[in-house]
């Protein structure tokens, strides 16, 4: 992969990941217009041979350098804002996740269907077949359908942990004695992977998550196969 590639987000597989990747590219387009600028008159400043002794103020130039910034946040404070509040929105979820975080693996209950509930651990690097991913692949995956709202329950039971997934643009906080929501919605089938993003303890990098998304008819048979 590219080292370009490298310092943009995953592919987006959520609305929620598609506006975080558009704000992105519109703080960034922003922040190079100023730097470019901003370098360019500190350029002319530096190699030019100008000067004029009598000149103690400019109030035009003033009022531009303040109004100025004050317009350039206001065009990254507005988007930033609306994306806030479409995380926060939960809206009428279709199916309900919940996920405890343990000292080290993560454990899910479907709370909308009876007695469905396991432990997801990382495979180990001696158990693993051709077909898996080193330090991602779990033994449990998380079945998810697509197209539809699920609203996602964290908790913790021991310290704090956070469920991350970036491409599905999730990252909520684990905490014990505290049950924490959000929701998303998967607009294509695949493998989603995420790690824990709060320093657990010892063996914090090795609690993995993997969300298998696929259609709803596959996922209804799978339900029923669980049940």
């Amino acid at each position: 992969m590219s080292t370009w590639a490298n310092l943009g987000f995953q592919d987006s597989n959520s609305p929620i990941m598609e506006q975080l990747n558009f704000f992105h590219d519109h703080a960034l387009l922003i922040i190079i217009l100023v730097t470019v600028s901003v370098g360019y008159l500190m350029g002319t400043l530096f190699f030019n041979k100008l000067n004029n002794r009598y000149l103690l103020h400019g109030q035009t130039i003033e009022v531009i350098w303040t109004i100025l910034p004050a317009i350039i946040l206001l065009f990254i404070a507005f988007p930033s804002l609306r994306i806030l509040y479409l995380l926060d929105e939960v809206n009428n979820p279709s199916i309900s996740l919940k996920t405890i975080g343990h000292q080290w693996y993560w454990s899910y209950e479907y709370s909308d269907f009876s007695g469905i509930e396991f432990d997801s651990y990382m495979i180990p690097q001696n158990e693993m077949s051709l077909d898996t991913f080193r330090l991602l692949d779990v033994d449990n995956r998380v079945i998810l359908p697509i197209n539809n709202q699920i609203r996602i329950l964290v908790s913790a039971t021991d310290v704090l942990h956070s469920w991350t997934v970036p491409s599905l643009g999730v990252k909520i906080d684990a905490s014990p004695g505290r049950l924490n929501q959000t929701n998303f919605f998967i607009n294509r089938p695949g493998l989603f992977f995420g790690q824990c993003s709060e320093i657990c303890g010892a063996n914090h990098s090795f609690m993995p998550i993997v969300i298998e998304s696929i259609p709803t008819n596959h996922f209804i048979k799978w339900i029923s196969n669980m049940i």
